[in-house]
């Protein structure tokens, strides 16, 4: 999970100024700060292992850091009302928060089933739900150590997505898009083709559109296949207030003591 919190931090200062490049530096820009995507990964992350229901987490959640701001008109609109109940969207946020679910699993069905849980409250159309469970099996795949052309393939397979592509290939023509069809593809091209976590997180600022989304998404793949280098990871757990960490780590605990950082790094 703190995979994908990285990616939004990385991604954070890049969305509305897309830097066509894997060449910038520093890596954790200055300005660098968690957004949406982060808040409602922790509330996804609370949901799932305090047996809470996820649209009163992510409410909570949501108020809490609602001076955050970065919210889709149509979430916020949910976010400060009383309703608990979905409002069909197939927006990218689906897939984004979803990183604590392919963390948890213990099947390939547990990850499907704890993808639509968190997700059906409020992203219930099916391209959403589709977006969402692709990333929580991708997720569960690399942690059990399938290759990344395995994932690929069962991906590709159970979902249709073109995944047949590499970043250089998206880049030129690829430009913003909020929805799970055109963005968990594209993210899962640039976890799946990299060559370690940090070129994961590289390739998804690349290739442009909702820069912290996509390398959200793409960086908790990215966790699972590579595990996160302990320089960078330290420096993403600074970024965040201590209530966000303490859900953090309680996640990892209940995943049975994983670790977002390599002994090796």
């Amino acid at each position: 999970m703190l995979g994908a919190i990285i990616g939004d931090i990385v991604g954070s200062v890049y969305e509305l100024h897309n830097h066509r490049s894997k060449a910038f530096e520093p890596f954790f820009h200055p300005h660098a700060f968690y957004t949406d995507d982060t808040v409602c990964t922790i509330a996804v992350a609370d949901a799932l292992i305090n047996g809470r229901h996820p649209a009163q987490a992510l409410k909570d959640w949501g108020r809490r850091y609602w001076d955050n701001g970065g919210w889709g008109q149509r979430f916020a609109a949910w976010l400060a009302s009383d309703a608990l109940e979905p409002y069909g969207s197939f927006g990218n946020g689906a897939a984004m928060r979803v990183a604590p679910a392919g963390l948890l699993a213990g099947s390939v069905d547990e990850a499907i089933a704890l993808a639509r849980k968190v997700t059906v409250v409020t992203h219930d159309h099916p391209e959403a739900l589709k977006g969402a469970e692709a990333t929580a099996l991708a997720i569960f795949f690399a942690r059990r150590r399938v290759t990344a052309a395995s994932i690929k393939d069962a991906i590709v397979e159970r979902y249709g997505y073109d995944l047949e592509r590499t970043a250089d290939d998206i880049r030129p023509t690829y430009r913003f898009n909020d929805t799970c069809q055109g963005t968990v593809p594209e993210a899962l091209v640039c976890a799946l083709t990299a060559t370690s976590y940090e070129d994961a997180i590289r390739n998804a600022i690349s290739i442009g559109g909702d820069s912290d989304t996509v390398a959200a998404i793409a960086g908790g793949v990215a966790e699972a296949l590579f595990s996160i280098p302990a320089p960078l990871a330290r420096q993403g757990r600074e970024h965040l207030p201590a209530d966000m960490r303490e859900v953090l780590d309680a996640l990892y605990r209940s995943a049975g003591g994983a670790k977002p950082a390599p002994a090796q790094a």
